[in-house]
């Protein structure tokens, strides 16, 4: 009697999970950008001094159902500012948000021409995001806005712009390390939450980019910081397109700066704030969870 064939095993072939590395030439920088999976584009736009390397811990999962692309902004990691002669006189250059914000349309032209994208914003890169959309709907589908730290639209507008006026003063006369300790005691001033010990102290998942992230700080804190903690979103402009934007605050950074901000805007726009695990920092922290309602946000 012949012995039944037994079925094969079925082998799903995983997502590819090394990136794709490229480069694009913007006015005054150099782009370095990272390509994972496979499907739509999803476009991650990262805040602070950490990078494209800030999404390390959600990207995989994300890939899963989308082309992830998570790059440098430009002067920060791998996306150098300028030509190599110039580079120290583009450093010290005004950074603008309308400028970082054509850096990700650029992006969303070179890797998705003609496609509205989705986009994922965090802190900074969340301002870059809303500027985004403001100007260029047609080529956006959704935004995720992570906690932007749009504090010109707080009443209390003038305090912080006495703790950046600080944090400069700070800077100039103590040097880096005191002026981040007066920023990140401002940022949770009143939360109830501690401030860092630290602020060069970083996640685990964080650690092997420490040392490029210390290096971008005084680019960070000096040209960026300023710049946009100084922006003022358009408020109409967002309201009318409030259908394909998600305001989202961290679970563990209710009353932070950044989080007030975001609730506040959420208030002036008529939209829900959808609450993320963790802080500020919530997709380094709780990458799993953070991923996980990510992907649910951008399909929903």
């Amino acid at each position: 009697m012949t012995e039944p064939l037994m079925a094969e095993p079925v082998i799903t072939e995983p997502v590819i999970t090394e990136p794709v590395i490229g480069s694009l030439r913007v006015d005054g920088a150099t782009l370095h950008y990272e390509v994972r999976g496979r499907g739509p584009l999803l476009l991650l736009i990262p805040g602070g001094a950490g990078g494209a390397a800030a999404f390390d811990g959600v990207v995989d999962a994300l890939a899963a159902d989308y082309t992830v692309v998570a790059y440098d902004p430009r002067g920060i990691g791998n996306s150098a500012l300028g030509a190599d002669a110039d580079a120290d006189a583009d450093a010290a250059a005004e950074q603008r948000v309308s400028e970082h914000a054509d850096d990700a349309l650029r992006l969303l032209e070179h890797l998705s021409p003609g496609e509205p994208a989705r986009v994922f914003g965090a802190s900074s890169g969340a301002i870059a995001a809303l500027h985004l959309l403001a100007a260029h709907p047609e080529r956006v589908a959704r935004v995720v806005a992570h906690e932007p730290p749009v504090v010109e639209v707080l009443p209390d507008a003038a305090e912080h712009r006495a703790l950046l006026a600080r944090v400069r003063d700070t800077l100039r006369t103590r040097g880096l390390m005191p002026a981040m300790a007066v920023f990140a005691a401002g940022l949770t001033e009143g939360s109830g939450n501690p401030a860092p010990e630290s602020a060069t102290e970083l996640p685990p998942q964080a650690a092997a980019r420490a040392e490029r992230t210390m290096a971008d700080l005084p680019y960070f804190v000096e040209r960026i910081v300023p710049v946009f903690m100084a922006y003022t979103p358009d408020i109409p402009r967002l309201a009318a397109l409030s259908d394909r934007l998600v305001l989202a605050g961290g679970q563990d950074s209710r009353g932070e700066l950044p989080y007030r901000a975001t609730a506040f805007l959420a208030e002036l726009l008529g939209v829900d704030l959808q609450h993320f695990p963790g802080g500020h920092t919530g997709s380094t922290t709780h990458p799993a969870e953070f991923g996980e309602l990510l992907q649910k946000t951008l399909c929903s």
